[in-house]
């Protein structure tokens, strides 16, 4: 096996899995990982909020500092995954969204909700590489979390509802994969007795 897990047997599954997290917790590594292992495809909420900057004729800086100020447009990248979890949630295939709403945007659609996470010194360690310095990183975090809040009264410090939560600095990058797909291949749709209800989003 390869240090990311990825030489390893694929399995056959129709699951429509949610991933959410914070920069650096390995929200990227993972579904990368997971697409390849699953066969699958995967869209995140960044190449979607691209998509958007593109069509504007925008750059990613100049559409994230518009969207702090216009509700719209986050609610207009809200309503593309939501379309996007609806129309790969009645297909009946494999398939990844990605983005730190995804699970409420999913809602009943998603068959596992993931969240992941690591402390923050881990994740400044980990992003250290990109142009967003530490204290940039967590203001942003702060501005998001009061703008969900805000528009849907969204508590992202709640993670009751998702079924696997995973401290990624406690495993590698293939460990984490491997919790995952452990997850993915013992989930039996006769044994399930329910997952927690998902918030209702006003989008």
């Amino acid at each position: 096996m390869s240090d990311d897990g990825r030489d390893a047997e694929r399995i056959d599954t129709d699951l429509f899995l949610t991933v959410s997290g914070p920069p650096g917790c390995g929200v990227t590594t993972l579904c990368e990982a997971l697409s390849e292992r699953l066969d699958c495809g995967y869209v995140s909420g960044g190449e979607v909020f691209r998509e958007i900057a593109e069509e504007r004729g925008m750059s990613l800086s100049q559409l994230t500092a518009e969207a702090s100020s216009d509700a719209e447009l986050d609610r207009e990248l809200d309503r593309r995954l939501r379309g996007i979890a609806e129309k790969w949630g009645e297909a009946e295939k494999a398939f990844l969204l990605e983005s730190r709403l995804a699970g409420y945007l999913a809602a009943g659609h998603a068959d596992l909700r993931i969240w992941l996470d690591a402390p923050e010194e881990v994740r400044v360690e980990r992003t250290a590489d990109r142009e967003e310095v530490s204290a940039e990183m967590r203001v942003r975090e702060v501005i998001e979390e009061k703008r969900y809040a805000a528009y849907y009264g969204v508590d992202l410090s709640n993670r009751s509802f998702y079924d696997l939560a995973i401290n990624t600095a406690r495993w590698s990058p293939a460990g984490t994969l491997e919790l995952v797909m452990s997850a993915i291949k013992n989930y039996d749709p006769e044994a399930n007795e329910g997952a927690f209800d998902t918030p209702e989003l006003n989008l």
